[in-house]
C-alpha cells in the first residue's frame, strides 16, 4: 500500500499576512491604470492607506501581542510570529514607498494637468495664498487647537490612535529690554510648581493635534485662473505654530501620526454585561501600545529620537514618509465638485428581476422564491421586507441578526416600529463586530427601548450570519418568511460590496430558522438541520462532504468540479481537501478577493486548481459554492470565507438554492465572473497576481457587464407583467 500524500506541509501554504499585503498591491495597481478615471484612481489610493491602517492596527498587533509573551507556534506557512512581523515589516515598508510614488509620480502630476493643484508645503505659496492662509488660521483653526507643551511638570501627552499631530521643538526666546514682561507666565508657573527653572538655552518638545472635525484639504485662492488649489490643515497649522508658543523660537515642526494596538481583548467569562464590557475596552484602543510612527521623510532627526523615546517604539516600526501623511484624505478629494468628466458614472441599483414592485412582497415571495444581486440590484426589498412585517397586522414576530448596520438604519427603525405595533421582536446585536462596536451598542440601547428583545452576541463567538425570519398568520396557518444573505444589513454598503441574497418561504428553510434563533437565544440545538448549514459546529464538515464527494467521483472517473467564490481562503484543512481532490483529478476554480494561503500549480497537488482575485468598483463580498456533484449540481450562498474564524469561532450559515431558473442565475454569475479579462488577476505559481491574458478573447468586466444586465432587465419588461413562477424543488434531496 503507497503511503498517503501528506498534504499539509507548510511548503504547499502561502502566509496569511503576505498574502493580504499582495491583496493591497492589486488595489494600489487599480490606483495606478491610467486607463481609469483619474478621481477613481485617488479613490484606490485611499483605500490601501485605509486597509493599512487596519491591518496594523489588528493583524500586525496581534502578531506583537504574541511576540511579547513569546509565542512561537508556527501558521500554516511554517511561520513564527517574529518571523512574520520580519516579513510584514519588508514588505509594508515597500508597499508604503510605492504608494507614495503613485502619488507623487503619477497622481500629483495628472490632477496638475486637469488644473488641480495641491500645494504640499506653505513655502511655495505666493503672497495672497500666504496671506488668506494665515487669515484661515486665526479664523478656523486657531480656536479648536489645543498645543500641549512637554517639560518636567508636564508629561508626554496622550497621542491618539490614527490622529495627525504637528510635532515642535522649542527654545526660549532671550528677550530684549523692550520685550520686559513676556514670558511672565512661564517663570511664575516653574517657581509655584516647584520645579528648578529651566536655563535658557535648553530645548523643550511641543505637540498639537490636526482637528479632525475640520476639512483636511482647505481651497485656497489659485496663482492661475484655471486652475483650483488646495493646501492641507497640517501645513496651515505649521505655518502659523509661532502663534501657539508665543515665547519660544521654534526649532524645528514636523507632522507625525501614530497607529496603536486597537484589538480588543474582551474576558467574555469573566464579563457580567458584555455591552459595558465593550465599552470599556473601546475606551483602551486610545491607550494601546504604538505598533507604527508616521513621519516625514524629511524630519529633524533630534525631533525624531524624542517621539522615538516617548512613544517606545523601535526603527523598524518607523515610516519615513515622502509626501503628506495619512492619504485618506484623498477618498473625500475624489468626490470633488464639479469634475464628474473624472471620474467614473454613478451607478443607479435597478429593480430586483425576480420581483414585481407593485405586488404585496410576501404575495410574491410564497409564488416563488426571490434571488437579489446587490448593489446591480437595489436594496430596497430587503429593506421593504422589514418595514412591511413592522406594520402588516398579520406578522405575529421578527427575528433578525444585525452585524453592522448604517448610521441611519431604516432597518433598525422599522424594528422598534414593530416592537412599539406589539409585535415580538427579537434582534441580535453582534457588539464584537469589529470598528463598528460603538454603533452597535448605540443600536442596542435603541431597540431595547423601543421594547425588542436585544441578545447581545455570544460568549466566545461572533454572530456573523445574516438572516432575517418573519412569521406571519394567514388562512392556511402559521408561515414563516425569510431572508438569508451573504452581506449585511447596511442600506449603504450595500451600494458598494457585491453580495447575494434569498427570500423565500420554504417549510423546510423556516424550520431551521426558527432553531438558528432558538439556538442564539437559548442554546437549544436542533436534533437534525433541514438545509442550512451553520457554524461552528456542522458547516466545516458540510463543506469537507462537499468537496471529498467530488473527490470520491473524480476518482471513479466521473465528472467532478468545484467552483466558488469568497472573500478569502486561509484555512488549512479546507486547502487540504482542495489539494486531495485536485490530486484525483477534480477540476477547481476559485474567485478569491483578498487573501489566498493555497498555492497553485504545485505537481501532483494542485495543477488541477485556478485561482483569480477581483478588484473593480464595487467591493466583491457575496460567497458562493457550486458542487457538480456528478450531474446533480448543487448551489450554496452564504455569509462564510473558507477561514477557520469563519468556519470554528462563529455563527455562520449556508443556505441552498434549489429553485431550478434561480440556480442557474447564480451559475451564471459565478461563470461571468471566471471570464472577467479586465479585472481579474490570476495567481502564479510563485504566488504572484498577473492580469488575466486577453490574448483572442472578448475583453468583459464582470461588474459592468452586471450593470448592463441589470439595466435591460429593467428596461425591457414591465413589471406589473413580470410572470410568477412556481417554487421547482431540486430533485434527489438526498444527496443534499
Amino acid at each position: 500500500m503507497s503511503e498517503k500524500t501528506n498534504y499539509s506541509k507548510p511548503e504547499y501554504f502561502y502566509n496569511r499576512e503576505l498574502s493580504w499585503i499582495l491583496f493591497n498591491y492589486r488595489v494600489l495597481e487599480e490606483a495606478q491604470d491610467k486607463s481609469l478615471p483619474l478621481l477613481d484612481r485617488l479613490k484606490f489610493l485611499s483605500i490601501t492607506a485605509s486597509n493599512l491602517d487596519e491591518f496594523f492596527m489588528i493583524r500586525v498587533a496581534s502578531l506583537k501581542d504574541m511576540v511579547h509573551v513569546n509565542y512561537t507556534k508556527k501558521d500554516i506557512a511554517g511561520m513564527t510570529p517574529a518571523r512574520q512581523l520580519e516579513a510584514i515589516n519588508q514588505e509594508t515598508h515597500r508597499l508604503v514607498k510605492d504608494q507614495y510614488e503613485t502619488y507623487n509620480k503619477m497622481l500629483i502630476p495628472a490632477l496638475k494637468k486637469e488644473h488641480i493643484i495641491i500645494i504640499d508645503h506653505h513655502e511655495k505659496l505666493n503672497t495672497e495664498q500666504s496671506d488668506y492662509v494665515d487669515n484661515y488660521f486665526h479664523s478656523e483653526v486657531y480656536p479648536v487647537l489645543t498645543p500641549m507643551a512637554v517639560d518636567s511638570s508636564r508629561p508626554f501627552p496622550l497621542i491618539r490612535n490614527k490622529s495627525l499631530n504637528i510635532g515642535a521643538l522649542l527654545k526660549t526666546k532671550q528677550h530684549s529690554g523692550d520685550d520686559a514682561g513676556k514670558g511672565q507666565f512661564h517663570e511664575l508657573y516653574m517657581s509655584h510648581s516647584g520645579k528648578k527653572k529651566k536655563q535658557r538655552s535648553d530645548i523643550e518638545f511641543a505637540t498639537v493635534q490636526v482637528p479632525s472635525g475640520l476639512p483636511r484639504f482647505v481651497e485656497i485662492p489659485s496663482a492661475e485662473e484655471e486652475d483650483k488649489t488646495f493646501i492641507l490643515l497640517e501645513q496651515i497649522i505649521e505655518k502659523n505654530i509661532d502663534k501657539l508658543f508665543l515665547n519660544y523660537e521654534i526649532l524645528s515642526v514636523f507632522p507625525y501620526r501614530v497607529m496603536r494596538n486597537a484589538d480588543l481583548t474582551i474576558e467574555e467569562d469573566e464579563a457580567a454585561d458584555l455591552l459595558m464590557e465593550i465599552e470599556r475596552q473601546l475606551k483602551k484602543r486610545q491607550w494601546g501600545e504604538v505598533i507604527r510612527l508616521e513621519v516625514e521623510k524629511s524630519i529633524d532627526n533630534n525631533l525624531l529620537q524624542t517621539l522615538k523615546d516617548e512613544l517606545c517604539i523601535k526603527e523598524a516600526d518607523i515610516f519615513q514618509i515622502n509626501g503628506p501623511l495619512d492619504l485618506t484624505f484623498l477618498m473625500k478629494l475624489s468626490g470633488l465638485e464639479g469634475y464628474e468628466h473624472l471620474r467614473s458614472q454613478k451607478y443607479t441599483p435597478q429593480p430586483a428581476k425576480w420581483l414585481n414592485g407593485n405586488h404585496n412582497l410576501f404575495e410574491q415571495i410564497k409564488a416563488h422564491d426571490i434571488l437579489l444581486h446587490h448593489p446591480y440590484e437595489t436594496f430596497d426589498p430587503v429593506v421593504d421586507f422589514v418595514r412591511q412585517a413592522a406594520k402588516d397586522p398579520d406578522v405575529l414576530a421578527i427575528k433578525q441578526t444585525l452585524y453592522r448596520v448604517s448610521s441611519n438604519s431604516p432597518i433598525i427603525a422599522s424594528l422598534a416600529e414593530a416592537a412599539e405595533n406589539g409585535k415580538q421582536v427579537t434582534v441580535l446585536v453582534e457588539l464584537k463586530a469589529r470598528f463598528d462596536e460603538e454603533n452597535n451598542i448605540i443600536w442596542a440601547r435603541k431597540l431595547e427601548k423601543a421594547g425588542c428583545h436585544v441578545i447581545y452576541g455570544l460568549v466566545g463567538l461572533k454572530t456573523h450570519s445574516k438572516i432575517t425570519l418573519v412569521v406571519r398568520k394567514e388562512e392556511d396557518g402559521i408561515i414563516r418568511y425569510v431572508h438569508l444573505g451573504t452581506g449585511n444589513y447596511n442600506d449603504s454598503t450595500a451600494k458598494l460590496y457585491t453580495d447575494m441574497g434569498l427570500l423565500t418561504h420554504q417549510k423546510a428553510i423556516g424550520e431551521d430558522a426558527t432553531a438558528v434563533f432558538n439556538m442564539l437565544s437559548g442554546y437549544s440545538e436542533p436534533a437534525v438541520w433541514n438545509k442550512l448549514a451553520v457554524a461552528p459546529i456542522w458547516l466545516r464538515d458540510r463543506f469537507m462532504q462537499m468537496i471529498s464527494r467530488e473527490t470520491e467521483f473524480a476518482k471513479a472517473g466521473k465528472k467532478a468540479f468545484i467552483k466558488a467564490k469568497m472573500n478569502s481562503l486561509c484555512d488549512a484543512g479546507i486547502i487540504s481537501a482542495l489539494y486531495e481532490a485536485s490530486a484525483a483529478g477534480v477540476q477547481i476554480e476559485l474567485v478569491v478577493r483578498g487573501i489566498c494561503c493555497l498555492k497553485v500549480g504545485i505537481p501532483g497537488i494542485s495543477e488541477n486548481i485556478s485561482v483569480r482575485s477581483l478588484v473593480g468598483d464595487f467591493l466583491e463580498h457575496s460567497r458562493i459554492f457550486y458542487f457538480h456533484n456528478n450531474g446533480f449540481e448543487e448551489v450554496y450562498m452564504g455569509s462564510a470565507d473558507w477561514m477557520p474564524r469563519n468556519l470554528d469561532k462563529r455563527v455562520e450559515i449556508l443556505f441552498p438554492v434549489e429553485d431550478n431558473t434561480l440556480k442557474e442565475e447564480v451559475i451564471h454569475i459565478l461563470n461571468i465572473q471566471l471570464q472577467d479579462t479586465l479585472k481579474a488577476r490570476e495567481l502564479q505559481p510563485d504566488g504572484s497576481y498577473k492580469r488575466v491574458s486577453r490574448r483572442g478573447r472578448e475583453k468583459l468586466c464582470a461588474q459592468d457587464y452586471f450593470k448592463e444586465e441589470a439595466i435591460k432587465a429593467a428596461q425591457n419588461r414591465k413589471l406589473a407583467d413580470h410572470p410568477v413562477r412556481t417554487f421547482e424543488p431540486m430533485m434527489h434531496e438526498e444527496n443534499n
